[in-house]
């Protein structure tokens, strides 16, 4: 706090001391005495500014992006971006591997919960699968009987 209110008094002894051109023409013009030396004005009692001191801190710009990936049961994965308040890209769709890499790159919890949704539609795929593998063998059979 001590160097601040240094740095201060020394902006304010500077600005005190430096006189304007158009003040020094001015002076000029009018000629003083050589007997009267100029009187220097006498410091001003200082008081701490209120309020709290400027940063020195680097400013950064942030940069607001919104991405949101959206994903059904049955493993269709869709991906919306909105930069600030403008939407960049809306409904574009993602491989499920993708979307199951990327959450990989970003963190553990990320990948741990699309995992569990992943696997949930895998599962549904393969009974979907198993459906139609003996939904298939049956009309086999039957084309076999027609056949005969």
């Amino acid at each position: 706090m001590s160097d601040t209110l240094t740095e201060v008094q020394a902006v304010e002894e500077t600005v005190v001391e430096e006189t304007p051109a158009p003040a020094l023409a001015a002076e000029k013009a009018e000629a003083p005495k050589p007997a009267e030396a100029p009187k220097a004005e006498a410091p001003k009692a200082e008081k701490p500014k209120a309020g709290r001191p400027k940063s020195t801190a680097k400013k950064t710009r942030t940069v607001e992006l919104t991405l949101t990936v959206t994903g059904t049961a049955e493993g269709e994965w869709q991906a919306d971006l909105v930069h600030g308040t403008q939407r960049v890209v809306s409904g574009l769709v993602i491989p499920a591997i993708a979307v199951a890499k990327a959450a990989k790159e970003l963190h553990q919890d990320i990948a741990e919960g699309i995992e569990t949704v992943l696997e949930a539609a895998r599962d549904q795929h393969r009974t979907r699968m198993e459906e139609l593998e003996a939904e298939l063998a049956r009309v086999k059979a039957q084309l076999a009987e027609l056949s005969e």
